[in-house]
């Protein structure tokens, strides 16, 4: 007789074989945590509000699904493709706690937007492992993450409420009341799954130019220093970990000289990382709380 699952690579040997059997030849059978929830927003689990879970990456789980991952032997990190097989789309993410409703489970808002998720939707959860990021490529969805006045330090805060990202993903943080929207545009190393793990590692960033952005108007007469690549923003390569856009164009080249002038252009200039920068994520890392820039009249 047929057996469901005969032939999903994950199982086969499960499905040819009984496990007592596979036991005894000294094979183990593979052991994967695959469930489906019907899934609902973070804004919909009863109790108080909880914001900050809405802008991570990390999802709420019934008890019986730590139940089954600790029978299977799963341990931390715990790390779960979601699959909405309806739409073919798919993100990672982890796990926060084990208090959702028997057969529900509770996404943040912007993964149910990744996966073209309705509340009440059946999702297909998974269990797997993924490398420890060394690199990532962002793109902020809009120019107002220019005026941040240290995204590392704003960085650094926000992927503390992830334990991995996925290529194509556009996730959400929350930065002095205000959210702002980034995507994935690249992840190394490079597998399969297009995702990282983001825990315990350094991470390397780099960052696009953002959705909108132009390159600002030179004063006729008045020539810009290129940079060595040419280019109005550098694609790639290392720069101070303090860097700001102001850098990128070789700002004090074309700065004026008075000292007033100079620091009012420096607070006015956008902070923008460019290139290179090191995400420390690891446990324990303390990152002081960025303060937003003010504008030097």
């Amino acid at each position: 007789m047929f057996q469901p699952g005969y032939y999903d690579e994950d199982d086969m040997m499960q499905g040819m074989y009984p496990p007592g059997l596979l036991r005894r030849a000294g094979m183990t059978a593979p052991r994967r945590f695959d469930e489906y929830y019907r899934c609902y927003p973070i804004a919909m689990l009863p109790g108080p509000e909880r914001e900050n879970v809405n802008h991570g990456g990390k999802v709420i789980m019934p008890p019986s699904a730590l139940d089954k991952l600790t029978r299977l032997h799963i341990t931390y990190p715990m790390l779960f493709e979601l699959i909405n097989g309806a739409e073919e789309r798919m993100t990672h993410a982890g796990v926060l706690e084990f208090i959702a409703e028997e057969g529900k489970i509770y996404l943040p808002f912007w993964i149910m937007q990744t996966l073209l998720l309705e509340p009440g939707d059946l999702l297909q959860i998974k269990s797997t492992d993924l490398p420890s990021g060394q690199f990532i490529k962002l793109q902020a969805q809009s120019t107002s993450f220019l005026d941040i006045s240290d995204p590392k330090a704003v960085l650094e805060n926000a992927f503390r409420n992830f334990s991995c990202l996925t290529k194509g993903d556009v996730f959400t943080f929350s930065y002095n009341d205000q959210t702002y929207e980034m995507a994935v545009l690249e992840t190394k190393p490079e597998t399969d799954k297009n995702a990282i793990g983001v825990l315990e590692t350094d991470l390397e960033v780099d960052f696009a130019a953002p959705v909108g952005y132009e390159e600002p108007k030179r004063p006729s007469g008045t020539s810009t220093p290129r940079n060595a690549t040419g280019e109005g923003l550098p694609a790639g390569g290392m720069l101070h970990t303090q860097g700001t856009m102001a850098q990128a164009i070789n700002y004090s080249s074309i700065a004026p000289t008075s000292n007033t002038a100079a620091a009012g252009s420096k607070a006015m200039s956008s902070n923008f990382l460019v290139a290179g920068h090191k995400l420390n994520a690891k446990k324990g890392s303390k990152a002081p709380t960025p303060k937003a820039s003010t504008p030097v009249a």
